[in-house]
């Protein structure tokens, strides 16, 4: 199907590149050929992955207006998502959405709902989740109680991730959750014990998401750099923290996503009281070119 294909396209090129290289066209492609199919009569199979797919390429849509920073419009393509997954009774696909709502929650402060919404995501998904949606189901209830300094919580969810991660190979995904493999489990991990304050153990695992994440996913990438920096600044070592923001600004310096700018921008801010360093001086004029030339 035509619709799955651009799917697998836009993910691409939003793991690669961040959400602004294709959210126009992708928004476009939705629009104008998506939508317009969903108004015709077709038997019960075709119809059935008719709606599936559409509901894949609104939560991708979703995604990439949550990277670019667009989260009113994001929200309302996660809507849509979960109500075209309705249609069909797609409990899976459905509660990854709700997983995804739940991320862009945390990443807006409001941990509260955050929370409600990765475990709304367990619950939904119950009988119909694998244990690879599972895992990253409570991957982001982990992150949304870590924002919140639950360190009980917190830690039961991280452990709870990784032992659903383990039994990952057990059962059939379908593509869209292809991302979560060790290294995005890793990962979010990574940022559970940043915002814990607890720095060794982030430094640890964000190291080794860092390491296992492919070139596919330039973005993530971006992120392990970027809370390995803020690990090792927390952890008392600026010169390392700054090598490390550097390199992740340096090889991030194609992406379209407000998202990474937000990381960088908060390392900065929280290396400002050593602004006369000269590492972060030099950190700091790097950022301001690597913005320019993204504007050009």
């Amino acid at each position: 199907m035509a619709i799955r294909t651009a799917t697998a396209m836009f993910t691409g090129l939003d793991f690669l590149y961040g959400g602004g290289h294709g959210h126009t066209t992708l928004r476009h492609y939705f629009r104008h050929e998506v939508l317009p199919l969903l108004r015709a009569s077709y038997s019960e199979k075709v119809g059935t992955a008719l709606f599936a797919a559409a509901a894949e390429i609104a939560a991708v849509l979703g995604w990439t207006a949550y990277d670019i920073g667009d989260h009113a419009l994001a929200h309302r393509y996660f809507v849509s998502g979960l109500r075209l997954t309705q249609v069909i009774d797609d409990r899976l696909m459905g509660s990854t959405i709700l997983a995804t709502m739940s991320h862009q929650a945390n990443y807006l402060g409001q941990t509260a709902r955050a929370a409600q919404l990765a475990r709304a995501a367990l619950e939904g998904g119950r009988g119909q989740a694998t244990p690879r949606a599972n895992a990253i189901f409570t991957a982001h209830e982990a992150r949304a109680l870590s924002s919140a300094q639950d360190v009980a919580g917190a830690s039961r969810a991280m452990n709870e991730a990784e032992r659903f991660f383990e039994k990952a190979a057990s059962a059939e995904d379908p593509d869209y959750l292809a991302y979560v493999d060790e290294a995005e489990i890793i990962g979010e991990i990574s940022h559970c014990f940043r915002d814990l304050k607890r720095p060794i153990e982030s430094m640890r695992f964000a190291e080794q998401a860092g390491a296992q994440t492919g070139p596919q996913y330039a973005r993530t990438l971006g992120f392990c750099r970027m809370v390995l920096a803020q690990s090792q600044f927390l952890n008392g070592d600026l010169e390392n923290a700054v090598a490390t923001a550097t390199l992740a600004v340096d090889e991030g310096e194609s992406l379209q996503s407000a998202r990474f700018v937000r990381y960088v921008e908060d390392f900065q801010r929280e290396v400002s009281d050593h602004s006369s360093a000269p590492a972060v001086r030099a950190l700091n004029d790097r950022v301001t070119l690597a913005r320019a030339e993204l504007e050009e």
